[in-house]
């Protein structure tokens, strides 16, 4: 038979008390309600947990036998409830979220749910220079980011990954390619793509901005730019072609400027990263709507 809370609670404090009034006086109940509880609970365990005369109250063997075993368990429990009051608690406050360029419908949405189920918290962005996806992190500047991959940091983790997209190539509207529908990562091979500058690292450059096709052809290395803006320039000028996921092209169309669906290369995605050990119940709170 299941035992109930309030049972426990009683024979507790009857335990330290040993006397029904001063019990009652604690629980706010009557002495008639203690009495009750303490009888269900002796019915339940089946057998009697204190002696009851008129002039005194006393543990029975078993009694004291009972109340050895569930103090521990009875005092893990009210932590178990504590720590999610202070879990529940903690998903108020702020939360910094940084960003690489616009912030896409995914991000925003998961911002807005997050708002509406936590009215307490408020949700800050800001973008982040497109050259250093990790900085702010590293800073203290943001709590989480919402970053291109790849991400292998050691210090940082990589939570939900979303948004996969097809990269676009986008050249000058006078490029050899710019007439054509879409075209094939192999047709790379001896163009010229636009770099993205320091201080991002080596791996993730390489990853936005490929020196080889994926049969190992040669692609020429183009000026480096800090920001989407600067790169679109260079392409207006004809400076060369750079690889942009399909949505942010779309949203940054410029005059003279294409973008080419290309094949063959992985798709582009996003991931929210955040400083090892730093994972707060509001951080994974928002990570939680970002996966679904």
């Amino acid at each position: 038979m299941a035992v109930e809370i309030r049972e426990l609670e009683c024979f507790l404090v009857l335990a330290d008390e040993l006397h029904f009034g001063r019990t009652a006086e604690r629980l706010y109940l009557s002495q008639s309600r203690v009495s009750q509880l303490l009888q269900s609970l002796e019915r339940r365990i089946g057998g009697p947990l204190f002696e009851r005369t008129s002039r005194r109250v006393a543990l029975t063997p078993l009694g004291k036998e009972f109340l050895t075993s569930l103090r521990p368990a009875y005092a893990a429990l009210e932590r178990v409830v504590e720590n999610a009051r202070e879990y529940a608690a903690s998903a108020a406050g702020k939360l910094r979220i940084g960003f690489q360029g616009a912030a896409n419908a995914t991000v925003l949405n998961a911002v807005a749910d997050f708002q509406s189920r936590h009215p307490d918290c408020l949700i800050d962005v800001c973008e982040l220079p497109l050259n250093d996806p990790f900085g702010a992190l590293r800073r203290d500047a943001v709590d989480a980011a919402v970053v291109m991959l790849p991400v292998a940091e050691d210090d940082l983790v990589l939570g939900p990954v979303f948004s996969q997209q097809q990269q676009t190539l986008t050249v000058c509207s006078s490029h050899r390619l710019a007439a054509r529908s879409s075209i094939d990562a192999e047709e790379l091979a001896g163009e010229t793509l636009i770099a993205i500058a320091g201080p991002a690292p080596g791996y993730w450059r390489q990853a936005q901005a490929p020196t080889q096709t994926p049969a190992g052809a040669l692609i020429h290395r183009g000026p480096d730019v800090r920001t989407l803006q600067e790169g679109l320039s260079l392409i207006a000028a004809g400076r060369g072609a750079m690889l942009i996921c399909r949505p942010t092209a779309e949203r940054n169309s410029w005059n003279g400027i294409v973008n080419l669906p290309i094949s063959g290369l992985p798709d582009s995605s996003l991931g929210l990263i955040w400083r090892r050990g730093e994972q707060t119940p509001t951080l994974q709170a928002f990570a939680n709507h970002l996966k679904t």
